[in-house]
């Protein structure tokens, strides 16, 4: 940089020539730094240029993966298991009444059938009368009417599993488990049974209105389901692995149960025709008539438990609440 001679005196004269050397000083010394720092300058500028060359449709980037999914409130959550678990219940209950309540109406109604006529349970038997000389209202009646009941509840609950355990290839499945559940409830199957025939005839001696009877069977039979199924845990928890002794929190799950079963013995009484028929609102449902053939009449008695069991069920999976019910899955 040339400065003038006058101008140099100008400014040595005003005192600034200090300060103008030491600003040519700084200008010179930024000036060798720009220099020198040119060729980094220059390399991020290719790499800058390098970066933005190719335009992305240019190059096949992966598709962007999310790993994060969809956050749901404790709320909504809620609503789901709540509704997951109502929907596992009719499953159950559906399950059940396929297995057991049917198959036990139909092999009470056919321990009735071959007993007595195709009337009603309080008919007198064509059977007993003819060859072991028993009558409608006699104790051994009343326990082959129960072990009808029994036989159609064990055999059922493990066809059942057996056949769904080969089409489905279902290995969770242990028959030795579903062999021993049978079991435990074909026993509280048997006192239900059996304590049905007296019990009837004990409410309609009575002369009662048809739906006390009705209400009647069901709380006796569900009781008797009940005192079945404590007893049998107590008896048959010690040889069978898969059957639990008796506790506080599996008489809770068997109260629910036995008052469904209950439930089933109630609407049983509508197959009976000859009982206050103006006042029996099942019978034209699951009424057993006298020209019923005794094939039908089985399965219409299959049917009425079935229904009572369905009724019944139906109303506890929808005021229970969850971990309360026998068919929670706990």
């Amino acid at each position: 940089m040339l400065v003038s001679a006058a101008t140099r005196s100008l400014l040595r004269s005003n005192g600034y020539g200090a300060v103008l050397r030491q600003n040519i000083r700084l200008m010179s010394s930024v000036a060798s730094s720009e220099k020198q720092s040119s060729p980094a300058i220059g390399h991020n500028t290719t790499a800058k240029r390098d970066i933005h060359s190719d335009s992305p449709q240019m190059k096949s980037a992966p598709p962007l993966q999310y790993s994060a999914q969809p956050t749901y409130s404790p709320e909504e959550a809620k609503e789901e298991t709540a509704l997951s678990g109502m929907v596992d219940r009719f499953k159950i209950t559906a399950e059940v009444t396929v297995s057991k309540i049917f198959p036990a109406g139909f092999g009470v109604s056919y321990s009735h059938d071959m007993l007595i006529t195709t009337r009603s349970w309080q008919s007198s038997s064509i059977f007993a009368n003819e060859y072991l000389g028993y009558s409608a209202d006699s104790m051994a009646f009343a326990l082959t009417t129960g072990f009808g009941d029994a036989v159609g509840v064990m055999a059922g609950h493990c066809a059942y599993f057996a056949a769904k355990k080969s089409i489905t290839g279902d290995d969770s499945i242990n028959m030795e488990r579903e062999t021993q559940t049978g079991l435990l409830l074909a026993s509280a199957a048997f006192c239900s049974g059996t304590a049905w025939q007296p019990l009837v005839d004990a409410l309609q001696g009575a002369n009662l209105p048809f739906m006390q009877v009705f209400a009647g069977t069901w709380i006796g039979c569900g009781t008797a389901f009940y005192l079945g199924l404590r007893g049998a845990r107590t008896i048959l928890s010690g040889p069978f692995k898969y059957i639990h002794e008796p506790t506080f929190e599996n008489s809770t799950t068997d109260k629910s149960l036995s008052a469904a079963i209950g439930g089933a013995t109630g609407f049983f009484v509508g197959t009976d025709t000859a009982y206050l028929p103006a006042q029996n609102f099942l019978i034209d449902v699951v009424g057993i008539h006298d020209t019923t053939p005794q094939l039908m009449g089985c399965a219409i008695a299959g049917t009425s438990t079935s229904l009572g069991f369905v009724a019944a069920q139906s109303t506890l999976n929808a005021i229970y609440p969850a971990g309360k019910l026998w068919n929670d899955g706990k």
